[in-house]
C-alpha cells in the first residue's frame, strides 16, 4: 500500500486572497503549498493535508509519515528568543506574523510522531520547530555575510539556487546527496543549540546548520525547500520509502484499509 504522508499548513483570511468577494473576506481558509503534495505523490506516497483542528495522536495513528512545512518565524516565547512580537497582529491577516496556534498544532504533531516512531521531515520553519520541540534554540537573525541566506528572487520554483551545503560523511544526507549540493535559501533564522538527540548532517561555509537528524531515527530537518528545487530532491523518495517500511499493517490499524 502507498504510505499516507501528512502535510501541515497554515490558516489565512480569505481577505488576503486577491479578488475574493467582499462577502467572504472575513472567512478563513486552510492553506497548503501544492508542491509538497506533488512531490509526495511523485515519490509514490499519498499526500494528506492536515488542518489545525486535528487531534495529534489520533491523526498520527493513521499516518505513515509527516512533513512539517515552512512559513513564518516560530514565536520567540517557545524557545526563549528576544525578539518582540506585536500581540495585536493577527497571523491570519499578516503572512509573516508568528502564529502561536500554528506553533502548538505542529509541535503536538511532532511530539506524537516522535512517540509513535513515525518518520518526520521538517522543512525550513519545520526544521527549526523540530529543533525547538527537542529543547534546542535558534539564531534570532543571521547577519549579512559572504553566504546569501535570503535569496532576492521571489519566484522560488525557477531554479534560483543560492548556495552550497556540505554534508558530513557517513550521514543520511551524504548518502542521499554525496559530499555537497547547491540549494535554494529563504531564511533569516537558523538552528543554534541542538535539541536532544539531534546531530548535524550538513552546513554552509559560514557554519549555518542546514541539515539535522534525530540519531538512529527516521527524523530529518533541512533548512532549504526541497519542494522547490530546480531538480527533484531525493528527500521525498527517502521519506516515502522509509514511511512505507515503518508503516503498521492493516491489522495493526484495526483492520482499516487505505
Amino acid at each position: 500500500m502507498k504510505p499516507l504522508i501528512g502535510i501541515t499548513g497554515r490558516r489565512l483570511s480569505l481577505g488576503m486572497v486577491k479578488r475574493t468577494s467582499r462577502r467572504f473576506q472575513h472567512q478563513f481558509i486552510n492553506s497548503y503549498f501544492s508542491a509538497f503534495g506533488d512531490n509526495v505523490a511523485a515519490a509514490g506516497g499519498i499526500p494528506v493535508n492536515l488542518p489545525f483542528n486535528v487531534d495529534a495522536e489520533g491523526v498520527i495513528d493513521r499516518l505513515d509519515g509527516l512533513i512539517v512545512t515552512g512559513g513564518q518565524d516560530i514565536h520567540p516565547s517557545r524557545w526563549g528568543g528576544a525578539a518582540e512580537v506585536d500581540p495585536t497582529v493577527d497571523p491570519r491577516w499578516d503572512f509573516d506574523a508568528p502564529d502561536l496556534e500554528r506553533d502548538e498544532y505542529e509541535a503536538d504533531l511532532i511530539v506524537a510522531a516522535l512517540q509513535a516512531n513515525v518518520p518526520i521531515l521538517g522543512v525550513c520553519r519545520g526544521h527549526h520547530l523540530l529543533n525547538v520541540v527537542l529543547g534546542g534554540t535558534l539564531v534570532e537573525h543571521i547577519d549579512e555575510g559572504p553566504i546569501v541566506h535570503v535569496s532576492p528572487n521571489f519566484a522560488p520554483d525557477d531554479g534560483d539556487d543560492a548556495h552550497t551545503v556540505n554534508f558530513t560523511p557517513g550521514t543520511l544526507a551524504h548518502t542521499l546527496y554525496g559530499p555537497r549540493r547547491v540549494v535554494n535559501s529563504w531564511h533569516h533564522q537558523a538552528v543554534d543549540r541542538l535539541g536532544r538527540g539531534l546531530s548535524v548532517m550538513g552546513t554552509t561555509a559560514d557554519g549555518v546548520v542546514e541539515a539535522i537528524r534525530l540519531d538512529d531515527s527516521p527524523v530529518v530537518g533541512v533548512q532549504w525547500h526541497p519542494e522547490w528545487m530546480a531538480s527533484p530532491d531525493p528527500l521525498f523518495d527517502w521519506l516515502v520509502a522509509v514511511s512505507a517500511t515503518t508503516a503498521p499493517s492493516p491489522a495493526m490499524r484495526g483492520g482499516a484499509t487505505w
